[in-house]
């Protein structure tokens, strides 16, 4: 046989050698792949809006293992993490030879293990696959796992799963739940000195624990730092104030904000380990420490629940369920945000706001503050004194029970729970009863929740939103804050209520993520498509709640009127003005405190009692559970946003220029919905006008003529908000400005209905 078909016998065994071996390197790597799923099992992490950590749940083991991705994680520690682990990361295909040659040289020359020669890829194979000894077969094993791990991830993935598993002594894993320990925040805001220290734990995390070996710590860390000046990787005048950074002696304890709300997310969703609700961490950390003060300084088994909310969005910033979630003696693990009790007196603004709505009254209005029996019921003041004739304004801020409950009887019961059941509030009365009376002094269940749901409805100029504290789908691929509509609208798909009226069609926009938005009804407190009695209508197309689906609560003017009203109460003992409009509930039997307040964007609700519902003697809202709504505003860190203007129609007239009919309230009157006359509507000039006025020979300007139509005389006009001279009988009347630019133009009936325009005078 010559040689050149030797050479190609070789070469044809020698492929074929190679070519099994290939293949049955396959098959192993297929039959016996790098268990990667344990690289997937990390702790459920709660976050709020920004992205902040609240809550975590350990994981396996009881170990805090929190997911971390290289944009997690300060830019500066993967440059040094790689520059001191693994030099040739990005290069090299899971082991590096020229590393293992220079382990093996300095074992030889130095008659021990200086360096392992382990990259970062078998580094993730050991984290995966743990094995107690050291030897040689295990380190081939690493490297055979390296490789496979290199075949299936990219080399972003296996940092970022090293930088989730890397341990750091005790039951930390992983380099953000190091930080937060270690150093109290999230590792993209670590320093030098920081970045260093967390660099050098991994390598022996139980004998480098800074709580337990301090020196070990420092000595290691600056090790790291010395490596990063010799080869050049930072800069050495940032190395020299770095080494001189104290290092932690103590480790902290990981957020562990919003109990009730976290366990309630995790709880509905086990499969997600990430969690996105809509709470602001600052929010929720300056409320749950004045929860925990107030309820320390109340005494012992009460408790404090607060939920604070934009009223714009109804997205909730901050909800403490009890003043400690461990506090067996005020069984805290109850969430106290959605247990129904008695309210009080702190439904009472719904019930003038319904009056103010129907023309029965103004807030100069006097109203009789004196015994009175309604059927058989006979409410008494919460002093058990009687103030006589009083202003309606003045009846409201002082809370007195006998005019609320005059004022329910006229707008009647059963209207104000369909106004609440279209604020998405279910009120709970006693099995088999009807709406009475009594509701309107707190004989009817509610949450918290939803409580703050009908102000935020009051502080949304009269125009409800659902809260929620979770984001949509939407919202959460795009992590950021923007609601999903804007306020004043609703969603078409995606949100909790669906509800598409065709008279509306053309007005919905679509938003940021693509959904279609709907705007709120603006039409005398009714939804598209329903009833005064809730039912509804044809062109009603139900989505996905079947539930009455709130749109306005209160006409604007209404609800201005209210807000006007709460906002000059006094703020308790020992508080400051702060610009808000609040009201307080008592219950019956001293077993609940209440506060409710507002501002321009935010509202918050305050609860104090006892979980168990028991009485305590001397619990009032304005004594206990105001100071904390002030309290929690202060530290809520949130700026106080101030009130809105008057919208049109709504105006603070004085009691000597209200009509006849209105300057006393009595319930012997005609209702203003039995009117046969329309509400008052000014024509000319019209909504937007630019009015030309032209000078006489004497050079003064010529008055302008106001015309109406409807309504039922007398009528009292307003510029401004100031009265003309006197009131008329006629629908055509004038008026002379005192100048030229914009002005407000008010109409008022003898039923107390208005209506206004906003003109520019030339």
């Amino acid at each position: 046989m010559n040689r050149s078909k030797i050479a190609v016998l070789t070469a044809a065994a020698l492929i074929t050698t190679i070519g099994a071996a290939a293949a049955g390197l396959l098959a192993l790597d297929r039959l016996y792949p790098p268990p990667l799923d344990a690289a997937r099992s990390v702790s459920a992490e709660v976050v709020g809006r920004n992205g902040h950590l609240l809550r975590a749940f350990a994981a396996a083991e009881g170990r805090w293992r929190l997911k971390t991705g290289v944009d997690d994680v300060d830019p500066r520690f993967i440059k040094m993490l790689v520059a001191y682990e693994d030099r040739r990361f990005w290069s090299h295909p899971g082991v590096d030879p020229l590393a293992l040659l220079r382990a093996a040289g300095q074992l030889v020359t130095n008659g021990r293990i200086v360096s392992g020669g382990s990259t970062l890829s078998m580094q993730l194979a050991r984290l995966i696959e743990p094995r107690a000894e050291r030897s040689i077969g295990a380190k081939l094993l690493q490297m055979a796992r390296a490789i496979q791990i290199e075949r299936r991830l990219s080399k972003r993935e296996i940092l970022e799963h090293y930088l989730t598993l890397a341990p750091y002594g005790g039951n930390l894993e992983g380099v953000r739940a190091a930080s937060l320990a270690w150093f109290g925040k999230a590792p993209r805001r670590l320093t030098l000195a920081e970045a260093a220290l967390l660099v050098a734990l991994p390598q022996l995390p139980e004998k480098r624990r800074p709580d337990r070996n301090l020196a070990g710590a420092r000595a290691a860390r600056d090790r790291v730092l010395e490596r990063m000046a010799s080869t050049g990787t930072i800069d050495a005048g940032e190395i020299e104030r770095a080494a001189a950074e104290a290092v932690p002696s103590t480790r902290r304890a990981l957020p562990a904000l919003a109990a009730h709300l976290a366990n309630d997310a995790v709880r509905k969703d086990r499969a997600s380990r990430l969690h996105k609700v809509t709470l602001d961490r600052n929010v929720q950390q300056g409320l749950e420490n004045v929860a925990r003060a107030a309820a320390a300084n109340l005494g012992p088994k009460l408790s404090v629940a607060m939920i604070l909310a934009d009223a714009g969005t109804g997205e909730i910033l901050g909800e403490v369920g009890s003043a400690d979630y461990f506090d067996g003696s005020r069984s805290g693990w109850i969430d106290m945000t959605r247990i129904a009790r008695s309210p009080g007196s702190a439904l009472k603004p719904f019930i003038y706001g319904l009056a103010f709505e129907d023309g029965l009254v103004m807030q100069e209005t006097v109203i009789e503050d004196r015994p009175a029996s309604f059927s058989g019921y006979r409410p008494r003041n919460f002093d058990m004194s009687y103030q006589g004739d009083v202003s309606v304004r003045e009846a409201l801020q002082l809370s007195l029970n006998v005019p609320a409950v005059r004022l329910l009887d006229a707008v009647g019961p059963t209207r104000l729970m369909v106004r609440f059941r279209r604020a998405g509030v279910n009120a709970q009365l006693p099995p088999g009863e009807a709406p009475g009376l009594a509701i309107g002094l707190g004989g009817v269940g509610m949450t918290l929740k939803d409580l703050v749901q009908l102000y935020a409805g009051l502080a949304n100029g009269g125009k409800v939103v659902m809260l929620r504290e979770h984001f949509t789908a939407t919202e959460k691929r795009s992590r950021g804050s923007t609601p999903l509509c804007p306020a004043g609208h609703l969603p078409l798909k995606g949100g909790d209520y669906v509800f598409i009226n065709a008279r509306h069609q053309s007005q919905t926009s679509q938003n940021e993520g693509g959904e279609l938005c709907q705007p709120i009804s603006p039409l005398e407190g009714e939804m598209p498509g329903r009833a005064e009695g809730g039912a509804p209508s044809a062109s009603i197309k139900s989505g996905t709640a079947q539930n009455d689906a709130p749109q306005t609560l209160l006409t604007p003017a209404a609800a201005w009127q209210v807000s006007d009203i709460l906002s000059g109460v006094l703020p308790p003992k020992g508080s400051f003005q702060r610009g808000i409009a609040y009201k307080t509930g008592t219950s019956y039997g001293y077993r609940d405190a209440w506060s409710v307040g507002f501002d321009g964007r935010y509202v918050l609700g305050v609860w104090v009692g006892r979980a168990d519902n028991a009485a305590v003697p001397g619990l009032t809202g304005y004594g206990s559970a105001a100071p904390i709504l002030f309290e929690g505003f202060a530290k809520s860190g949130l700026a106080i946003t101030p009130l809105p203007r008057a919208p049109a129609g709504a105006v603070r007239i004085a009691r000597s220029e209200l009509p006849p009919s209105l300057r006393r309230f009595s319930q012997n009157r005609l209702v203003t919905t039995g009117l046969r006359e329309p509400a008052p509507q000014i024509v000319y000039p019209p909504e937007g006008a630019r009015v030309e006025l032209m000078a006489g020979a004497t050079g003064e300007t010529s008055p302008l003529v106001l015309k109406l139509q409807g309504g039922r005389a007398p009528f009292r006009w307003l510029a401004n908000g100031t009265p003309l001279p006197e009131a008329s009988r006629r629908r055509t009347t004038s008026w002379q400005p005192d100048g030229a630019g914009y002005s407000t133009l008010t109409v008022i009936d003898a039923a107390g209905r208005a209506a206004s325009v906003r003109v520019f005078v030339n």
